[in-house]
């Protein structure tokens, strides 16, 4: 769908009261009234589904207001535009293990030869920028503050690395130093944190002030 066309679709109201409206729309109440009861890894996938149930309200408002029909054939993205996707895609999907070159083709329905041809002026393979972008979240959750307390090998796996020997290898190679090094530092540079904990018998969060000095 060209991007002016998905730009007037959201324009306009879509009624939650019927079909892929409806569907959205409950789903969406329902993500909001229990998503904060979700892991962080829970959450991605809830939110790759609501991008996908989104996508196929968009396409059923195109083809309801003369759009493309089921007899016409989809006009294929040019390659800028399939990069971007293919980038989003990735980035919404950095936490799963499973998220590989062939998984974006399967889901992109194109070639695995496309795919690296589509990569080739980056100078950076497919495989690479997963790594990458995995590895530079992780590095920006290694010293966030509300997360010292997270094992490392957790951040790891929420970012898709099912093995936390192969993250401690992959994060040397790109930064010189250890995992556990990059939090070490970060503790030192923060010398007082807030911690989130739940107060025993009613289950209300609050905030401890944990300082190091």
């Amino acid at each position: 769908m060209p991007i002016d066309e998905a730009q007037r679709l959201l324009a306009q109201r879509i009624s939650g009261e019927t079909g892929m409206g409806a569907i959205v729309g409950r789903f969406l109440n329902t993500l909001g009234a229990h998503g904060a009861e979700c892991a962080p890894r829970d959450l991605d996938r809830l939110g790759r589904v609501a991008a996908d149930l989104i996508t196929a309200c968009l396409a059923e408002q195109h083809d309801g207001a003369g759009g493309r029909t089921g007899d016409e054939p989809p006009a294929g993205p040019g390659p800028r535009a399939l990069l971007e996707r293919i980038d989003t895609f990735i980035e919404h999907n950095l936490g799963d293990p499973a998220l590989t070159p062939q998984s974006i083709v399967d889901r992109h329905h194109i070639s695995v030869r496309r795919l690296h041809l589509l990569f080739q002026d980056r100078g950076e393979g497919v495989a690479a920028t997963i790594r990458r972008r995995r590895l530079e979240h992780c590095h920006a959750d290694l010293a966030r503050p509300e997360l010292l307390d997270r094992p490392v090998h957790a951040i790891a796996a929420r970012w898709g690395f099912s093995s936390a020997a192969v993250f401690s290898r992959a994060y040397r190679q790109a930064y010189g130093t250890s995992p556990t090094a990059r939090r070490a530092q970060a503790r030192a540079d923060v010398p007082c944190r807030a911690r989130p904990v739940i107060r025993t018998g009613d289950n209300a969060s609050w905030t401890r002030r944990h300082c190091t000095n």
